[in-house]
């Protein structure tokens, strides 16, 4: 069993990471897409779309932590 729990662990930590909002929106925009591309919409820009959306976001998130923990040290 300890195995299996491990195992699980992995992926946990290797999908969702430090920042789990990454791995939703990943999800979110698969799920766009192959809604669009069923309804026989032409989808291949959703996935640059959502990349660069939610790059920008973590960028600007782990900014906002920075500055947040530098002006805790002074």
């Amino acid at each position: 069993m300890s195995r299996v729990l491990a195992f699980a662990r992995f992926w946990y930590g290797f999908i969702f990471g430090e920042d789990w909002l990454i791995a939703v929106g990943v999800a979110a925009a698969i799920g766009v897409t192959a809604l669009l591309a069923d309804g026989g919409v032409a989808a291949w820009w959703v996935m640059p779309l959502a990349v660069i959306t939610l790059l920008m976001g973590s960028v600007r998130r782990g900014s906002r932590r920075a500055r947040r923990n530098e002006s805790e040290v002074r």
